[in-house]
């Protein structure tokens, strides 16, 4: 089964509309097509579904899913960002719009100032975070990104972890620390324990691909052997913003690991 629950549009900082990629997933053989609009709901963020129209986002991609019955199954979820203080991906936030499953994703490191560190905007805006919210701090900033991600995995209900790794997608083209020291590794490690321990699938993530900023999925080659190692299952997702990379890097990713599927886990 051919599938992708990693879909955006122009409901948040997509390229194309829900119909757009509809026919695109048609073209290039999808079973499944799963859209995943950006939220902070109900709060309002950048690149974000402005909370008053989420609403009418899931009214428009259910209608879709009608129309297009028989030719391939329509899914409509939320990548949705786990900001402490403000908003989170837990199910009951998003229980009155039904969705049909969550990503729960950490784009904002909370710092000890309170301040929101955004953390794959661009590399300016990064090194300028860390600088001014973690005094420079590279490695007080990657700790706290991993325990944002552990605290969201282990408290909060829903069904993808996100690009867990998403810290390292400067890091090829901008190095900002070294992937192989000993406490990266160790950060890896406990991030991989949390996830373990709360039964959550993770994506294999091929957008830093189609963006040219990575020739690697996240989570990397040596996150998700320790991943593995813990029994935790995987999707595969393109994390598409358009319509022309929305089975990117599928035909090499997709031999590397046994995936489930949220379509098989939602109708059973």
């Amino acid at each position: 089964m051919k599938a992708n629950f990693h879909t955006h549009t122009v409901w948040c900082d997509g390229a194309d509309s829900p119909e757009a990629m509809i026919t695109a997933a048609m073209d290039k053989g999808f079973d499944v097509l799963g859209f995943s609009s950006h939220s902070s709901y109900p709060d309002d963020e950048a690149c974000t579904v402005p909370a008053d129209r989420l609403a009418a986002y899931f009214d428009e991609v259910r209608s879709l899913a009608r129309k297009y019955k028989g030719r391939i199954a329509v899914m409509c979820g939320v990548e949705a960002d786990y900001i402490p203080g403000s908003t989170d991906p837990d199910r009951k936030r998003y229980a009155p719009f039904s969705p049909d499953y969550i990503i729960g994703s950490v784009h904002y490191v909370v710092a000890p100032d309170g301040a929101r560190v955004p953390v794959d905007h661009s590399p300016g805006l990064l090194a300028d975070g860390v600088a001014a919210h973690f005094g420079g701090d590279v490695e007080a900033f990657l700790k706290a990104y991993f325990a944002q991600e552990r605290e969201m995995a282990a408290r909060f209900d829903f069904d993808v972890v996100g690009h867990p790794d998403l810290c390292r997608k400067f890091n090829a083209r901008n190095p900002y620390f070294d992937e192989s020291s000993p406490w990266y590794q160790r950060e890896l490690a406990l991030t991989a324990d949390a996830i373990a321990a709360s039964g959550k699938i993770v994506e294999v993530n091929t957008g830093a691909i189609s963006r040219g900023w990575l020739d690697d999925a996240y989570p990397s080659g040596p996150f998700r052997a320790m991943l593995r190692e813990r029994g935790v299952k995987f999707i595969l997702s393109s994390d598409s913003h358009a319509a022309a990379s929305l089975d990117c890097a599928f035909d090499r990713f997709g031999k590397e690991e046994e995936y489930v599927t949220l379509w098989k886990r939602r109708t059973s």
